[in-house]
This record gives structure tokens, C-alpha cells and sequence, in this order.
């Protein structure tokens, strides 16, 4: 949830135990028997981390779980723990690496959307709580002139293309980007969200259960997406597909490495 944070205590019903702090802690050992990861002394339980597919493509996968502030001070303008998403050694691990990077494509994973999760207030001038991180770093990467970046997510519990346009956002000091967003597989479908528009969010696609069928639809029902992500090895475009449970396309794009065409390129949904 947006508004989870690892030292809250969870008032819903059906949780016996109402400690986050304690179930992130579960959750987390159970994430690391299923998937062993490489051990980092300086950060025991690091998620966050960096795969590289040759020239074309570097993959990073982001936490924005273990290390974010509550988010409830969101008429802050100041950066403080309550306001961490990433946390600041992630964001300046992120940083560093996506400087360093000599690959073609930079696909940035993480688990919720951008569009979503730094949730300031709608008449907001300025980036609150934890959109001043994402801020932050959206800044940095335009001023860095590093360029080809993509991200993925899943979360929002059905399928979308979000794009980030400067000129249509509160803060502009960012170069456009795509976001897509797919799952999680085999949950509940939910109704489309409202974007924040701090950063220039726009629904380009989605696919969601409707207001009549209702929240968290069953995967019976068939509503289920995940999405497809190929680099042409001699061109370097990268087309992103969009799916459903049934493996068919729903929606598509290409884009073109370096191409300023990619910000002005919107794909319209597939015919069926």
C-alpha cells in the first residue's frame, strides 16, 4: 500500500498481527529463501541491485519498501526520513550506477508507480514528501544527459502506459519517460487509479476492471495482464508489448534509442 510504511501497525481487520515492522520482516526472509540474492556485508537484506545484458540493456531493480518514511507530512517541502521512498543511499547508488552505465537501454524495475506512490496533493507548486526524491533524482538524470531510460512496475493490479511529459507536469525539470505497468499475475484486478500529475502522468493505455464489475475482481474473471519487453540486437529499438492472460497483444510500442521521436510517439490500442 502507498500509505504502508515498515513502523506503522496495521488496524485492519482479518491481520492478527499488527505490526508492520514485524510482517515486512516475514515477508522479507520469505522473499530471500525464495530467491537468494547476492550478500552485501554493508546492507544485510539488500534488495536493491544492478543485471547487466551485455551492451544493449541494464537492468535495475529498485526497494521502495524496506527504506520509506511514512509520507505523512505531504506539505513538506523539505527532504527528511519521513519523506524517504528509496532512502538516500539507494537513490545515490541509483545515481552512480545509471552515470556509469554504457548500456544502450537503462530499464528501471520498481514496485510501485511513479505515478501513484509519491501522492502529493493535487494543488500542489511544488514536489511533498516523497515526490521530492523522485524529483530529485528525475532532475539529476536530465542534467547527467542519461537518456534511454524506461520503467517497469506492476502494483497497480492491472495494465497500463503512463507517460511523463514535462510540459503537461507541475515540476518540469525532467526529459519524458514511459512507464508501464503490468500486474501482479494471478491477484485481484482493481479499478483504474487516479494519476498524480506532479510530474506530468498520462494514461496513454490501461486496462482495468470496471466500476460495475468492482475492486480486486477475481483472476477467474480473466481480467489478468503481464507485459513483454524486446531489443532488436542490430537496430537497439525496444518494443514493449502489452498482454493478457490469453498471450494476446492488447497494446504495443517501439521506440528508437536516442530518438527524440520517443517523446512525441503515442501508440494507439490494437483493433479486438
Amino acid at each position: 500500500m502507498e500509505d504502508w510504511s515498515p513502523g506503522e501497525a496495521f488496524e485492519r481487520r482479518g491481520y492478527a498481527t499488527k505490526s508492520a515492522l514485524l510482517l515486512a520482516a516475514r515477508g522479507c526472509r520469505a522473499f530471500h529463501e525464495y530467491m537468494p540474492l547476492r550478500y552485501v556485508p554493508s546492507e544485510p537484506g539488500r534488495i536493491y541491485r544492478k543485471i547487466s545484458y551485455g551492451p544493449l540493456l541494464e537492468l535495475f531493480l529498485l526497494d521502495m519498501r524496506s527504506y520509506r518514511g511514512p509520507n505523512n507530512s505531504r506539505a513538506e517541502s523539505h527532504y527528511n526520513p519521513d519523506s524517504y521512498l528509496l532512502g538516500p543511499a539507494q537513490v545515490m547508488w541509483l545515481k552512480r550506477e545509471l552515470q556509469r552505465s554504457a548500456a544502450t537501454w537503462k530499464v528501471i524495475s520498481t514496485d510501485s508507480p511513479l505515478s501513484t506512490v509519491t501522492a502529493n496533493a493535487p494543488d500542489a507548486r511544488t514536489p511533498s514528501g516523497r515526490g521530492i526524491e523522485i524529483a530529485d533524482l528525475l532532475s539529476f538524470m536530465r542534467r547527467a544527459g542519461i537518456r534511454n531510460t524506461v520503467w517497469i512496475t506492476a502494483d497497480l493490479h492491472y495494465t497500463a502506459a503512463h507517460y511523463f511529459d514535462p510540459n503537461n507536469a507541475v515540476f518540469q525539470d525532467f526529459e519524458p519517460f514511459w512507464e508501464f505497468v503490468s500486474g501482479p499475475i494471478h491477484a485481484g484486478t482493481w479499478t483504474s487509479s487516479q494519476l498524480d500529475r506532479m510530474f506530468g502522468a498520462r494514461v496513454v493505455y490501461q486496462n482495468a476492471a470496471s466500476h460495475e464489475q468492482g475492486e480486486n475482481l477475481a483472476p477467474c474473471f480473466g481480467l489478468q495482464f503481464f507485459g513483454h519487453v524486446a531489443i532488436d540486437g542490430k537496430t537497439g529499438v525496444l518494443t514493449v508489448t502489452l498482454k493478457n492472460v490469453e498471450d494476446r497483444t492488447l497494446w504495443s510500442i517501439s521506440l528508437e534509442p536516442n530518438s527524440d521521436e520517443n517523446v512525441r510517439r503515442v501508440a494507439q490500442p490494437l483493433p479486438g
